[in-house]
């Protein structure tokens, strides 16, 4: 079966099965098409689908163009029926892993995909799991499930994981040039995934394990959460004493060794950073271990938006201001600068805090026309537009996410007070608060 798989990924004639089409999903399926080779997208969302064979894009920053091109070159064919899983020679699960309520890991959308396919599995097939999780999980969730089905692991069918790098609205970076982490649950399961993977992405890492792997995307992201944190608590501190903490940031940062900036905002966002740190220290406890550290990272982190509205109360109080009916602007509500990505949106906790205190919020994110219907979080706003008129109409401007879109200069001139948790602008103004 392995000699018989390799053959079809070399010459092309292997189908790539991508299930979820999302951040993650979408721009590993565009790569594989553009290789030349026939992908099968798998989500639930029929209007994804719809959208993509229409040649659309429903992410901002991935253009339709490519989209439409693998479209019409026949290389791409989507699908909300699991049981075509069977068509597939590659099966790539790119599904979400959230958090549940008590901040513990939820694999509930892995686990249901698995089992979603595992009737329609078959010898020659390879499984690769893209999603973030704690070590452990391709072995202990995936396996059994793909095992009960009397395929043999390793010799009928094969399973990887490797965790995907995605970095959304980051034009240096793309899929082909990121490395790529590939581990196996045997010796030939890792051969097999790392040959399909050199076909598409110019550098790809053998680990030795399905664990090894999972860690190190845990690594890279707790990695992250940290120095954040430690940033963020740095420039509490620096608040304090009267001293802007990214001029200290980029001074520190002219050291040619043993220093990586890492900048402060008004806390966590996307899928990646404010979640997966907790997939370690949920499953460190299984070894009787605490991750004290990363969880008082998490702290710090997760603190920030109440610090930003104190900052925002403070400055409104010197100027006469009560929060409570005081007209709130929030400035970008997506996750990261240049996104229409919402997940984990500290952006949408302020709004949430600031509106709690008796605000009344509005906000303007030009990639967000409508505030979308979210699990937690709900507000029946549009974008506002940015004029002269409507700035001085708001008592307090938030930038909370620093899109380029925004002409910073006229926000300035025209906005009474402004809360600057980006660190866009660097000279001193009597209207700008530096937070």
């Amino acid at each position: 079966m392995k000699h018989q798989l390799l053959s079809r990924i070399e010459d092309k004639t292997a189908v790539i099965g991508i299930i979820g089409l999302g951040y993650v999903g979408l721009p590993l399926l565009l790569r594989f098409a553009e290789e030349g080779y026939r992908v099968l997208g798998f989500d639930i969302d029929m209007a994804k689908i719809g959208k993509l064979q229409q040649g659309q894009s429903y992410i901002k920053h991935i253009p339709a163009a490519p989209i439409a091109a693998v479209v019409s070159a026949g290389f791409f064919q989507g699908t909300t029926d699991f049981s075509r899983a069977s068509e597939a020679d590659v099966l790539i699960i790119c599904v979400p892993t959230p958090l549940n309520k008590y901040r513990e890991p939820d694999l509930s959308f892995v686990t249901s995909t698995t089992e979603s396919i595992v009737p329609y599995l078959r010898p020659g097939q390879l499984i690769s799991l893209e999603s973030t999780t704690y070590p452990g999980t391709t072995d202990e969730e995936l396996l059994p499930r793909i095992a009960s089905t009397g395929l043999e692991v390793g010799k009928d069918i094969f399973l990887v994981f490797s965790p995907e790098r995605e970095d959304p609205g980051n034009a240096n970076f793309t899929t082909r040039t990121i490395p790529k982490v590939c581990g196996g649950a045997t010796p030939d399961c890792l051969k097999v995934g790392l040959a399909l993977y050199r076909r598409v992405i110019d550098h790809v890492v053998p680990v030795s394990s399905t664990r090894v792997a999972e860690m190190t995307k845990l690594l890279e992201n707790i990695h992250r959460a940290v120095n954040i944190g430690l940033v963020n608590e740095l420039k509490i501190v620096c608040s304090a004493m009267g001293i802007d903490i990214r001029e200290v940031i980029d001074a520190a940062a002219t050291k040619p060794f043993g220093f990586t900036p890492y900048y402060p905002g008004p806390g966590l966002g996307g899928h990646c950073i404010p979640i997966d740190p907790f997939y370690l220290t949920w499953k460190a406890r299984e070894y009787n271990l605490h991750t004290r550290f990363i969880e008082l990272a998490g702290e710090v982190n997760t603190a920030m938006p109440d610090w930003v509205v104190g900052q925002v109360m403070d400055a409104l109080n010197e100027r006469g201001k009560a929060l409570k009916n005081a007209r709130i602007l929030v400035l970008g509500i997506a996750y990261k600068k240049n996104v229409d990505d919402m997940r984990e949106s500290p952006s949408v906790v302020l709004m949430e805090k600031l509106q709690n205190k008796g605000a009344e919020v509005h906000y303007c994110d030009p990639h967000i026309p409508v505030f979308p219907k979210m699990r937690e979080y709900h507000f029946n706003l549009k974008s506002c537009e940015l004029s002269a008129e409507s700035l001085a109409s708001f008592d307090c401007i938030l930038i909370a996410t620093n899109h380029d879109a925004f002409d910073y200069d006229f926000i300035r001139r025209e906005g009474k007070l402004i809360i600057d948790t980006r660190g866009v602008y660097r000279e001193v103004w009597e209207n700008v608060v530096k937070a």
